[in-house]
């Protein structure tokens, strides 16, 4: 096979169809950024569910002076109360361990995770936060014991699950992730129409020259190998464009989304760099091979 002859083919066919090729590269490149980017939101997303869901408590709030809870009659939870709860809640088999946090306490943390947002925190006074008990469980599901056990007991507030408001945020994230890899589905649908295009064109033009090698013996493979390579090399170009824009996703989107919501882990750029490779893998298959399927259908050879 003359490697000089198909390199020669595939330049002629970049050249003679740049407009659709640039077309093809940009369209590949919007597709692979979007695939790219839900997959790193689920790598986001997996990796704060298995490192929250396992570390998550029920929290009770005690009752203050600012409660609205009728049960709360605007006073204090008193000592006795606080102490007969957590000796109720030490008793339960589900509970591994049960924590106090006091008012002051409780207002220093608050200042530190809102340390990015100092009106939040200007319009916040030590003492509007009451102090609470922190229940961790063994097991992270079986909290309905611990609820039950603690919801009418005198001195309780209210109690809030963490689970139950990781799993409502985590759903949100998931709409994102779908909604990012449906608009990469568009897109990748609309790639392989480009490539169909492209490749008819790319073939029309050159019949001639196609023909020619048919009559003199040429293999399918050598005849269709510039075509495929044009393809694949689109696909390659593309997937570059959206690496970069993969860079970008880690460093505005996912990053940003760390910072805001306080609890979700890091997400490595080892992790970044395999979605990239993959991407770009997709990409250059993705083009080849709907050049090679379109060739087979409409280049009689």
């Amino acid at each position: 096979m003359r490697l000089n002859f198909v390199f020669q083919e595939i330049w002629i066919g970049l050249r003679r169809n740049l407009t659709m090729t640039i077309s093809l590269i940009i369209t590949v490149a919007i597709a692979m950024a979007l695939f790219g980017t839900g997959m790193l939101l689920k790598r986001q997303v997996d990796s704060s569910k298995s490192y929250w869901y396992d570390r998550v408590n029920v929290s009770i709030y005690l009752c203050s002076k600012s409660s609205s809870n009728d049960n709360c009659a605007k006073k204090d939870a008193t000592q006795q109360q606080r102490d007969e709860l957590i000796n109720s809640l030490e008793d339960l088999p589900e509970v591994s361990k049960v924590e106090y946090e006091s008012k002051e306490a409780a207002y220093e943390r608050f200042q530190t995770l809102f340390s990015n947002t100092p009106g939040f925190i200007a319009a916040t006074k030590e003492g509007d936060i009451p102090d609470s008990l922190r229940v961790r469980l063994k097991d992270p599901s079986q909290f309905t014991s611990v609820i039950s056990a603690a919801e009418n007991s005198p001195g309780v507030d209210q109690i809030i699950n963490e689970r139950e408001l990781l799993e409502k945020l985590f759903k949100i994230l998931d709409g994102l992730q779908w909604a990012a890899l449906f608009l990469a589905l568009i897109q990748v649908f609309a790639a392989v129409l480009l490539v169909g295009n492209t490749v008819r064109l790319s073939a029309f033009n050159r019949r001639r020259e196609t023909g020619i090698m048919r009559l003199v013996g040429a293999s399918n493979m050598y005849i269709q190998l510039p075509f495929i390579l044009e393809g694949a090399i689109a696909g390659l170009a593309g997937g570059l464009i959206a690496a970069v824009l993969l860079v970008g996703s880690k460093l505005l989107l996912i990053d940003t989304l760390q910072e805001s919501l306080q609890f979700a882990t890091q997400l490595t750029w080892t992790q970044v760099t395999g979605v990239i490779i993959f991407s770009i893998a997709v990409g250059v298959l993705l083009c080849a091979g709907a050049s090679f399927l379109t060739l087979r259908r409409y280049l009689k050879i």
